[in-house]
């Protein structure tokens, strides 16, 4: 594996609608960014994604862009995208953007222009079929529910494909000049001194044609579009042609968003001349899910937790670089969703980030991670804002829950949860904006916030933040970054533990549970670098952990 400019990094993503609002319009903003970057600073972060900015009509958070070269102006102007792009190079650190391009806004002037005329050139820039009343091209469901086909606005004799929501038509990657379109914006934004991209649902840009049913999954009549995905293939050869056009000329970083790919396909993706830099690790967030819908997921436990990571390490090896998250703003709250219920507090919070963080690979920390922000808990169905989450309630229903039992399930996955306005102090607002936010808060910023915890040696930002000083320690950076990672004691319930080995041989260990255990240790603890409570019992060959206890440990050699 080929050493990279941003292997020892720390990345950070922003949803900007909810980190800080400067302007006291209720949403956040890109002048709010740029007053935030020396605290990100402080915090030790290197790298910072944002999610989309681009002028947008807001029907899915921005994921529908109206105009690529365009700033939103709910979010600013490009004089503050270059002032922001000024201010993050002073400093030493990269600005990233999202890369949507699966699909454009149906408000964007391509959709416009093939509406116009759907047998023109702009007509192809899609996927424009004849529609007959009662039949579909493919059985596809969306990913938020219902037909991936909706009726060309203006011709009814027509319809469009849209694998997400409906104001978001699906980019026909097969011609060309859809493809020389993309490369020219992407290529854009790096020559104005972007780092790079995240890259968004770009799996999706390879379809199965010609169109073919799959087998029905719901009482709606339709399929699953990952069933569609899996059959698919060639996406190398556009995700190639975008590299070697756009990424590699700059040395940009991407990141993928990437699912379901096979292990043989790794290389392709993240080796040393693979599509992207580094793809995150979905196994976690991705465990149990159901195709019948979020009423039918089954909940992770400690011991799931533990083996999708080490599953995903395994896999990867030496190949190249995951990037580990606990969560983003498609997920629910991490320290909600992966601590087991009536157990989250500080502590636990503290050994779910260390066992995340001291993975190899590059540590993304989503806002608000850094001081343990959670779930919004069960809230009125007329306060959700995200869309999957609606339909999903829904769903449940059909299913025959009741109203308080479709709650509580749409609870746990609403992305609502992560999108709820960061939490920056105790007063009006959590700080985040003098005017009305445009999402509820949670409630618990009161407790939960940065001014609380910044100057708290013991706080979970306190510990977030000597995580992130022991990856860049010179002293043990080699191993942190590239250090093998081994499992120990793989099977102990309710214990994650695992190697990290380099030039120092380092031990991570955490009790994923509230009541005591007593381990073994492998070799005698030379020094004790990270332990998210003030004692330890320790002896020279066994270690008692206190409950949700974590360590990091430097062992003799």
């Amino acid at each position: 594996m080929q050493r990279k400019w941003w292997h020892g990094k720390v990345a950070y993503q922003i949803y900007p609608k909810s980190f800080y609002d400067s302007n006291g319009d209720g949403i956040g903003d890109l002048p709010g960014i740029i007053s935030k970057l020396d605290y990100l600073k402080d915090l030790g972060v290197d790298i910072i994604w944002i999610s989309p900015i681009y002028a947008s009509p807001f029907a899915d958070q921005g994921y529908d862009i109206s105009d690529y070269y365009k700033i939103d102006p709910s979010f600013g102007t490009m004089e503050d995208m270059d002032h922001l792009l000024k201010e993050a190079e002073k400093r030493g650190m990269y600005i990233l953007m999202d890369l949507v391009v699966n699909h454009c806004s149906d408000e964007h002037e391509w959709f416009q222009k093939a509406c116009a005329d759907p047998d023109g050139e702009y007509g192809n820039f899609f996927y424009i079929e004849d529609r007959k009343e009662g039949e579909l091209p493919c059985n596809w469901r969306s990913y938020f529910g219902g037909s991936v086909w909706e009726p060309l606005p203006g011709r009814p004799d027509k319809q469009y494909m849209h694998v997400f929501h409906k104001k978001q038509p699906d980019l026909n990657w097969e011609n060309e000049a859809v493809r020389e379109e993309v490369y020219k914006n992407i290529n854009w934004w790096l020559d104005k001194g972007l780092g790079g991209f995240r890259i968004d649902a770009i799996i999706n840009i390879k379809k199965k044609l010609p169109y073919k049913d799959y087998p029905v999954d719901r009482e709606d009549g339709l399929s699953l579009i990952d069933n569609m995905l899996e059959d698919a293939t060639g996406v190398g050869e556009f995700l190639g042609e975008m590299r070697d056009r756009t990424f590699k000329p700059h040395d940009a970083f991407t990141v993928g968003e990437v699912f379901n790919e096979k292990e043989e396909e790794i290389p392709d993706f993240i080796g040393d001349n693979g599509y992207f830099s580094s793809m995150f690790d979905f196994a976690e967030t991705s465990f149990g899910k159901s195709e019948k819908g979020w009423y039918d997921c089954k909940h992770i436990t400690p011991d799931d937790y533990k083996k999708c990571c080490f599953h995903s390490q395994k896999r990867v090896g030496d190949i190249g670089f995951l990037s580990n998250i606990i969560e983003n703003h498609d997920e629910p709250r991490g320290v909600s969703y992966y601590i087991p219920e009536g157990d989250c507090c500080d502590t636990s919070k503290k050994m779910l980030a260390a066992l995340y963080f001291m993975l190899k690979g590059l540590p993304f920390i989503y806002q608000g991670q850094e001081i343990g922000m959670e779930n919004l808990g069960v809230i009125p169905l007329e306060e959700v804002d995200d869309i999957s989450a609606l339909d999903q309630y829904h769903v449940a229903r059909e299913a025959g829950y009741s109203e308080e039992e479709a709650l509580k399930i749409m609870a746990t996955y609403n992305r609502d949860n992560a999108r709820s306005p960061m939490q920056w102090n105790s007063r009006e607002n959590a700080g985040f904006t003098t005017g009305k936010p445009w999402l509820i808060l949670n409630p618990n910023y009161t407790e939960i916030n940065v001014e609380s915890q910044i100057h708290d040696e013991n706080s979970v930002y306190a510990f977030y933040k000597a995580l992130i000083a022991l990856r860049k320690d010179p002293e043990y950076q080699e191993t942190v970054v590239y250090g093998e990672l081994v499992p120990y004691l793989e099977e102990r319930h309710n214990l994650m533990s695992y190697f990290r080995r380099g030039d120092k041989d380092l031990l991570v260990i955490g009790n994923y549970q509230k009541e005591e255990q007593t381990i073994e240790l492998p070799a005698a603890c030379k020094k004790v670098l990270i332990n998210n409570y003030p004692d330890m019992n320790l002896t020279d060959h066994s270690i008692t952990l206190h409950g949700y206890q974590v360590l990091v440990l430097e062992l003799e050699k």
